[in-house]
């Protein structure tokens, strides 16, 4: 197979090459490559990467791909200077990893790769890597020249001195509505205040697949990740500059622009993001991912109010069970968290009311916060980028959430009073 051969040919120049130890154990990295390339790639072993890239050979060299498992781990430091290796010679780096440990991630990361894509690699995402690392960036004006400050992302200025209240909103199954109430019951926050407008910041650690983005149309910023990979050295300004602003209104952390592994950071790092964001802000807002992590734990301990998304159904139910067994069996504090059923039966559907009962006594759980449903409405909002509450002010979902947003403002202008 040509494409896989070190040495270029005369027919075209290669413009991408595969590093690993075996590429064998990547065929869907030589299926992908060949479906981008043709036959304008190659293929190196660990030990020829680098001298292949000092040689004429390979000045057309846009990119490499560096396939590891976990077999190729103990090789780290090659690794990395393969890496560095290549962004010294102005060479694109996409790092494709199986079952490779977060440290090890990290520390790779950290060398210098432009993309990740975990192994086995989903469907047109290394088309979509090299379309992003093929992409020219933005001209930057020269000082002084109209139009400099549209061109340049805003810089979110934070305050610190605050003690922010921490609100985590989780689902118990798949479109149980979390990321819809923790976007808008963010929103209602930051624009509840009338004299004093609360500082509002909305984390969405929906590291894989989190759509709070997509819901308020913001842009992922690289700095996101970039912040990720190296949370013990962030500050207050670090922070700032990885949040997007929201119509002035709402400050929010988006999940990355790719796919990172959940255990990628770990209760430590979650509680100084934590920290960081609740010394800045009177509310913090965390939309969680559905699986529970090596961190779920931070959170829900370090959260004043800790929601959980149910619906009217048997997997719902099903789930409160296997949550409570192992929050129960692990002596962490089940009773604090406070379980929300969106979607319930309207006032008048006195059958549904009854199921409701019967529900959160079979479970020994109370349902006193229930969200009615929005309809259509609600997910045009989210398709649009928009809240409700500028959407469709007069739905019975956005009415609920905010009737909540005022409780939990009056809450706290109580507490500031008695302190």
């Amino acid at each position: 197979m040509t494409s896989t051969s070190s040495q270029p040919t005369d027919a075209a120049p290669i413009v991408a090459c595969t590093i690993s130890r075996d590429v064998q154990n990547f065929d869907l990295l030589i299926e992908d490559m060949e479906i981008l390339l043709g036959e304008d790639w190659g293929d190196l072993g660990f030990d020829e990467a680098l001298p292949f890239m000092s040689q004429d050979e390979a000045q057309d060299l846009e990119f490499v791909a560096l396939a590891i498992d976990a077999i190729d781990e103990p090789d780290l430091p090659l690794l990395t200077g393969i890496i560095k290796g290549a962004k010294v010679r102005d060479i694109k780096v996409i790092l494709i990893a199986d079952d490779v440990t977060p440290a090890s991630l990290h520390q790779l990361l950290r060398a210098g790769a432009d993309e990740f894509i975990p192994y086995p690699l989903p469907e047109g995402e290394l088309a979509q890597a090299v379309e992003r690392i093929r992409a020219k960036p933005e001209p930057v004006a020269p000082a002084g020249e109209a139009g400099v400050q549209a061109e340049q992302p805003q810089q979110v200025k934070l305050k610190g001195g605050g003690d922010g209240v921490l609100i985590a909103v989780q689902g118990l199954a798949g479109g149980a509505g979390a990321t819809t109430v923790a976007v808008n019951l963010a929103y209602e926050l930051a624009t509840m205040g009338k004299d004093k407008t609360p500082r509002v910041c909305l984390i969405d650690l929906g590291l894989q697949f989190g759509s709070i983005a997509t819901y308020l149309d913001l842009p992922r910023r690289d700095t996101v990740f970039e912040l990720l990979s190296d949370v013990e050295s962030m500050d207050g300004d670090s922070f700032g500059q990885a949040l997007v602003s929201f119509e002035g209104k709402l400050q929010v952390f988006t999940s990355p622009a790719d796919i990172l592994p959940l255990d990628m950071i770990g209760p430590t790092e979650v509680k100084r993001i934590l920290d960081v964001a609740r010394e800045h802000f009177d509310y913090v807002i965390v939309d969680m991912p559905p699986a529970l992590t090596n961190w779920t734990e931070t959170v829900l301990v370090e959260a004043q109010i800790y929601l959980a998304l149910v619906e009217l159904d048997m997997r719902s139910a099903q789930n409160v069970l296997r949550l409570k067994r192992v929050l129960q069996g692990e002596e962490l504090p089940f009773d604090k968290i406070r379980f929300a059923l969106n979607r319930a039966p309207k006032f008048t559907d006195l059958q549904g009311k009854s199921r409701v009962k019967r529900m959160a006594d079979s479970l020994g759980i109370a349902l006193t916060l229930q969200f009615p449903d929005g309809g259509r409405a609600v997910m045009q909002a989210c398709d649009h980028g928009l809240p409700l509450a500028t959407h469709a002010a007069k739905n019975p979902l956005r009415k609920e959430l905010m009737k909540l947003a005022g409780q939990l403002t009056q809450i706290g202008a109580d507490d500031a009073e008695a302190a």
